[in-house]
């Protein structure tokens, strides 16, 4: 019998195969070891393959569409309500297989190497930042053991470097010193390398036409253009502009039943990373709006006025993503709304 649909369970080196043909009987249930993969696919006729988005998930949904399968790509908090009874690998293919054929599932788009590489960069570069963190809150706190405190903020760090920089601060002891020499060398060559991948990020940036167009939109830089880009492969995959934050997570979670609505905090699902960048772009705008004692943007000006700052900026990042997915998918520029009439 042939087969027509398969669920793959990947793994690091041992991969689940669960096969059905088209009446739904198993046909097909066998254990792979990661260089037998595509051998296997390879030999088998053209079918439908699920894969669950994990990690590798992408490279492997690429090998396996490029020898004329249809991979689906699919969360796994969506495949686990398929899965009976006790979880393993012969479970998971299963659910994973029968999960890949419901008319309502929802798939991930397959990425690029390119939009790999691009979003490796954007977490490199976060990574790098939270070391920055931990080496600046490292220093501040082994001085302050000594009772040397210096004020919040960059002004407040560098007058603590050049402090130690200069060795004239009789309260600290040699062997203190010495392991705040290597912390402050630690914290500039972080920063060093948070200006590499600034500098590499802003040059994708230039080289991508879309990312280009994305960066009109206000409270949009490079690095939430390249982000959108790198995150989104295929906007048309989302039926409406309001899919698109939702996807992020910028949309109220709902508790809803017998006909009322209750709406709470936003769901925070999706992609972490870029909703903390669209959020930081929205507190820009506010904040400029605020040093310049209004805006011109009608509704955001009524917004602020009757909601507080944070609830403004989650609203304002909402409409921010909106406007990138019509970008997107219709090709066109941003243009600033016209003033409404008095």
């Amino acid at each position: 019998m042939e087969v027509t649909t398969i669920g793959l369970d990947i793994a690091k080196n041992v991969f689940q195969v669960h096969g059905v043909d088209a009446e739904g009987t198993v046909v097909l249930r066998r254990q792979l070891r990661r260089s037998r993969v595509l051998p296997f696919f390879e030999k088998l006729p053209p079918c439908l393959v699920g894969i669950e988005a994990c990690a590798t998930a992408h490279h492997w949904g690429r090998e396996i569409a490029a020898l004329g399968h249809d991979v689906k790509l699919m969360p796994a908090r969506y495949v686990k309500a398929y899965v009976k009874r006790n979880k393993n690998d012969a479970a998971d293919a299963e659910a994973i297989c029968e999960a890949v054929t419901r008319p309502t599932m929802r798939f991930v788009p397959i990425k690029t190497p390119e939009q790999q590489a691009l979003l490796m960069l954007h977490r490199t570069r976060k990574q790098f930042v939270r070391q920055r963190i931990a080496l600046v809150n490292a220093l501040r706190a082994h001085l302050a053991e000594f009772g040397i405190v210096a004020g919040v903020g960059r002004n407040g760090v560098e007058k603590l470097l050049q402090m130690i920089a200069a060795d004239d601060e009789p309260r600290l002891p040699r062997a203190a010193r010495e392991c705040l020499l290597a912390l402050s060398d630690q914290l500039a060559l972080t920063k060093q390398q948070i200006r590499q991948a600034d500098q590499r990020i802003l040059v994708c940036h230039r080289e991508n036409e879309l990312s280009r167009r994305l960066e009109e939109i206000p409270g949009v830089g490079p690095l939430i253009a390249t982000a959108l880009v790198a995150s989104v492969p295929d906007p048309h995959a989302f039926k409406s502009a309001r899919d698109l934050p939702a996807w992020i997570g910028l949309v109220p979670k709902q508790s809803s039943s017998g006909g009322k609505e209750r709406l709470g905090h936003i769901s925070k699902a999706g992609n972490r990373y870029l909703r903390s960048l669209l959020v930081i772009g929205a507190y820009s705008l506010i904040k400029r709006a605020k040093q310049l004692g209004g805006t011109h943007r009608p509704w955001l000006a009524e917004l602020m006025a009757r909601r507080p700052t944070k609830v403004a900026a989650i609203a304002l990042a909402n409409k921010i993503a909106r406007i990138a997915w019509a970008i997107m998918t219709k090709g066109t520029r941003y243009r600033e709304p016209l003033p409404q009439a008095a």
